[in-house]
């Protein structure tokens, strides 16, 4: 029986870690403000537990959510992982609930992945990327420290996250690049020119917040009318959307619920044509 997640493709991560495309991102286990834990441990396992059922290989996650928080609950939910892909980040602190700082000296980079591995339970962690950039650390070494732990064999591949197509050639220059995670969905298309570039590298494209639809959902948007006609949730068309839009789209919508994770899952089912994908992409 194919699973949904099954049905959104593959996409072959650094030339040699094929995921399902449609993944899910860890950020919303946590508590308010992304700080301390949820308000319900119990579901935010169960939450994870049913991705997988669905058929999720690849979650994402971070040192900072919680912090550390997401990393715990998903080695309690998922290890040993039996083939689900992990991939964490590294480079923002935390001083309470919504504040993040990012700090890329090469010595915090390394203390937070070996932490990382810990909090995973994992010898290797399969794709670490920079959180974000610390401009006041070159990026050079910021990398360059990510590029020890691969040489190591601590790291598998590396990821930037929020980045332009220039930082990305630079880091590239010091270690090779497996995947970007910006900004994109549907009504923020922001990261075109970085999104073009992942193609031709074949790099792959991490589209955090999603399902932001905001004005799209409105009740006489296209978007909506679109939905009510195939018969299927706003946010589960702006993700069917994104795996349209590219080959290398592994979007990864996060949720605290088991029923809106099977809502957003059922995207991927969600076939659509030629006329509906240009009548959401000039909605905006």
């Amino acid at each position: 029986m194919t699973t949904l997640a099954e049905q959104s493709g593959t996409f072959t991560i650094g030339g040699d870690l094929t995921v399902r495309r449609l993944g899910y991102g860890s950020m919303q286990l946590t508590g308010p403000g992304v700080w301390g834990d949820p308000r319900d441990p119990g579901e935010a396992v169960r939450v994870l537990r049913r991705a997988v059922e669905l058929g999720v290989d690849f979650i994402d996650t971070a040192d900072s959510y919680g912090p550390v928080v997401a990393e715990q609950l998903i080695r309690e939910a998922l290890h040993p992982y039996d083939g689900v892909v992990v991939a964490t980040k590294v480079g923002l602190t935390r001083q309470g609930p919504d504040v993040w700082t990012p700090v890329g000296r090469p010595a915090y980079l390394r203390q937070q992945a070996e932490l990382s591995l810990r909090n995973l339970g994992v010898e290797r962690i399969d794709l670490l990327q920079l959180h974000r950039i610390d401009p006041e650390v070159p990026l050079e070494d910021q990398v360059g420290e990510l590029a020890k732990l691969q040489q190591e064999g601590k790291v598998r591949h590396i990821g930037l996250s929020e980045v332009s197509v220039e930082e990305v050639r630079r880091a590239g220059e010091v270690a090779p690049i497996a995947t970007v995670q910006n900004l994109y969905n549907l009504a923020d298309r922001s990261a075109e020119e970085l999104l073009t570039h992942a193609e031709e590298q074949g790099i792959g494209f991490i589209p955090w917040f999603p399902l932001a639809t905001g004005q799209l959902s409105g009740p006489d948007s296209p978007l909506t009318a679109i939905a009510r006609e195939k018969g299927v949730s706003a946010s589960q068309l702006a993700l069917a959307w994104l795996l349209r839009r590219s080959p290398v789209m592994l979007p990864i919508p996060g949720t605290s619920s088991v029923a809106h994770l099977e809502d957003n899952m059922a995207a991927a089912a969600i076939e659509l044509g030629e006329e509906e994908f240009a009548a959401l992409e000039a909605a905006v």
